[in-house]
């Protein structure tokens, strides 16, 4: 085993030791609802690494599958507080009878798998169109921003199936469970513990295999692995759907954990927050992905809270900061004081 496998495998298990044991001691309900608010986050955030930081594949529309996901989680929350009539904002909106696309989320076992599928599916079919066409790089991020940008429009003028501007929200249950008491909350909080770790540990086996060695040669030189007869477009459009889906999944557990989904979190500022994420942590770094989440939400949260005018210039100078100093992020601390180390000794 590597160094570098060795200290990903130390830094995962001190997250989980962190998440599964410390954090729940030291906190009371409301902190621990905030971490479960950040974690949802750092799903989106592992995605990235993947995608960017592994693929090459820089998406500034991660926002669009959160949003997916958080969406269809709610609508069956929605169904389920408001049955037997319509949902309350359809009722404002004068709508008469549910929309047939809303019929599915009324079981919640399909709504998981909408979660699962359909972000894969579309992310899938979207990407490999432009990958096909060998569009990558900056022109692939101004694509997925556009696309942003366009389902937030979409989502707020349709007031009477989305909800418009203000979103879903309202509800309280899920198959008959309080999910806003604190012990509710607390078991959401390690359950969802228990996905991130199953989530971080399917990204670590993707990077370590030999998809994953390829994958870093088509970030690195992809016409070369072209040449030697892969299917690249395919390959990426596999991984940007891998990404989809752990953003899909953090939006259901973000829709959880605050009881609301607006079009807030599908637009562009939120897309290139998550972005930040794992430029933080570390593009290249699985636990460093968790870690940023973290850090950068509970900044979010402490700075807002203290400086509400001019908190996003703070976090802008944090991000900048971050980048000039520390290009590959909080996990590649070590490796850099390391090489500064070395050069510092060498005769």
């Amino acid at each position: 085993m590597s160094t570098h496998h060795r200290s990903d495998l130390v830094r995962y298990a001190a997250i989980l030791a962190l998440l599964a044991v410390a954090l729940p001691l030291l906190l009371d309900p409301f902190r621990l609802n905030l971490i479960g608010k950040y974690l949802a986050l750092a799903f989106v955030a592992i995605g990235i690494v993947l995608t960017w930081g592994y693929g090459g594949i820089l998406s500034l529309g991660q926002g669009v599958f959160f949003g997916l996901g958080g969406y269809m989680m709610a609508m069956f929350l929605k169904l389920e507080a408001s049955a037997p009539e319509l949902p309350d904002f359809m009722v404002w909106s004068s709508v008469e009878s549910l929309p047939l696309w809303w019929l599915p989320f009324k079981s919640f076992g399909i709504t998981v798998l909408a979660i699962l599928v359909i972000p894969a599916a579309l992310a899938y079919l979207f990407s490999y169109a432009i990958f096909r066409r060998r569009v990558s790089g900056v022109y692939f991020a101004i694509v997925t921003l556009s696309l942003a940008l366009t389902l937030t429009v979409v989502v707020v003028g349709q007031q009477g199936d989305t909800g418009g501007a203000n979103g879903i929200t309202d509800f309280r249950t899920i198959m008959g469970m309080d999910i806003l008491s604190d012990s509710s909350l607390r078991w959401l909080y390690f359950i969802q513990v228990v996905f991130l770790a199953v989530a971080m540990a399917l990204a670590l086996l993707v990077v370590r295999s030999r998809f994953g060695k390829i994958l870093i040669a088509i970030r690195d030189r992809e016409d070369r692995v072209r040449f030697s007869g892969y299917d690249t477009a395919h390959m990426k459009a596999f991984v940007f759907a891998c990404g989809a889906v752990l953003a899909s999944v953090g939006g259901a557990f973000f829709t959880l954990q605050t009881g609301l989904i607006s079009p807030s979190v599908i637009g562009v500022v939120a897309s290139v927050e998550m972005v930040i994420y794992a430029a933080v942590g570390g593009r290249l770094s699985i636990p460093g992905a968790v870690v940023g989440a973290l850090l950068i939400g509970f900044l979010k949260s402490y700075l807002s809270e203290t400086f509400p005018e001019i908190w996003l210039y703070f976090l802008g100078a944090i991000f900048i900061l971050v980048v000039w100093v520390m290009p590959n992020g909080l996990a590649g601390l070590k490796a850099q004081w390391q090489a500064r180390k070395a050069v510092e000794s060498a005769p």
